[in-house]
């Protein structure tokens, strides 16, 4: 177990380096929205609009103070729990990313569930011969899961599978309050978003249960005459998890801006959809509402993952407590 002193002088240091993740990635949002062509408040009230009107809206917006004061306000906000008001509707921002937010985390769930179903038995059956046909059938299906984009992969399952072979529903997320109809409206647009994690997950388990496999106490298990299929699952598969646990949490927080994709193209209720339109329609404190809570998200993922592998890495934690020895 970590020195009690020496975790929270770690956490502290997760927490500051998160904390300055998001507050960079507003600012940059906030910027962003300086450089989309054509006025916002032009584009929502149409061309005809009186420039009072304009100004009035742009103020509402908060678009016509400097960027330093916005990025005050909208912190100062967020610690009342505000993140604006939907410009056509006047419903809390809060309360729109909230309804969406759960089929978007459903989503992004069952697209990593179901990456490390796949993905883990294909690293380990590709680990347990190096070289074999298995094996290269494997790293070439994964380098191609790989580099297909998440887009092309949901048109592609949309078109065949949905529209051609009518196995599946094309459009939509499910009645309300049908588990098993939602279920299978997730079915294609979790496998789109999956495909590429399974192979990073394949192709990354694979080079960490080699790596342990040549390690010393692996070839005395050997000479023991354990079976090498024993020494795979048993003793060789649980520590080269470690490095894959900080790019689950780090694929987590991308499924979630993937998800935009799938959730468009499959007509899926959901954050992708929501900050979709509101790009479309300029409503700028939707789309900054929308974006912030996505960054929040993957940065609070990548912060559990990181935290989970340094309890689950023996020499991660022999570190901190040998730094916390000498701090003393």
């Amino acid at each position: 177990m970590l020195k009690s002193h020496s975790f929270y002088a770690y956490l502290a240091f997760k927490l500051a380096t998160a904390l300055l993740a998001v507050a960079g990635a507003v600012v940059l949002l906030l910027a962003l929205t300086r450089f989309i062509p054509g006025d916002p408040a032009t584009v929502i009230l149409g061309s005809r609009a009186t420039p009072e009107a304009v100004a009035i809206l742009n103020a509402r917006m908060g678009l016509d103070r400097p960027l330093a004061e916005q990025a005050l306000a909208f912190f100062a906000r967020l610690f009342t729990g505000d993140l604006g008001q939907d410009v056509f509707n006047g419903r809390p921002v809060l309360t729109l990313v909230a309804a969406a937010l759960p089929n978007t985390a459903a989503l992004a769930v069952s697209a990593i569930l179901l990456a490390i179903i796949i993905g883990v038995p294909l690293a380990v059956l590709s680990a347990h011969r190096p070289g074999g046909k298995a094996d290269s059938l494997i790293a070439f299906v994964s380098v191609g899961f790989i580099s297909t984009p998440s887009f092309v992969v949901s048109v592609f399952l949309l078109l065949f599978f949905a529209v051609s072979l009518r196995l599946f529903p094309v459009l939509g997320a499910g009645d309300r309050g049908n588990l098993a109809d939602q279920l299978w409206h997730l079915v294609l647009p979790s496998a789109a978003l999956a495909v590429g994690w399974i192979g990073y997950i394949a192709r990354l388990l694979r080079s960490s249960l080699l790596e342990v496999l040549g390690e010393s106490h692996v070839r005395t298990l050997r000479a023991y005459g354990v079976s090498e299929a024993r020494i795979l699952l048993k003793y060789a598969l649980k520590p080269a998890l470690i490095p894959t646990i900080a790019i689950l949490g780090m694929g987590f927080g991308e499924l979630l801006g993937g998800a935009v994709f799938a959730e468009v193209i499959f007509n899926r209720p959901g954050l992708g959809s929501l900050i979709y339109d509101a790009i479309r329609t300029r409503n700028y404190p939707l789309v900054q509402g929308g974006v912030f809570v996505i960054v929040l998200l993957y940065v609070l993922t990548n912060l559990a993952a990181d935290l989970l592998q340094t309890f689950l890495d023996p020499q991660e934690r022999s570190r901190l407590t040998s730094a916390a020895g000498e701090g003393r």
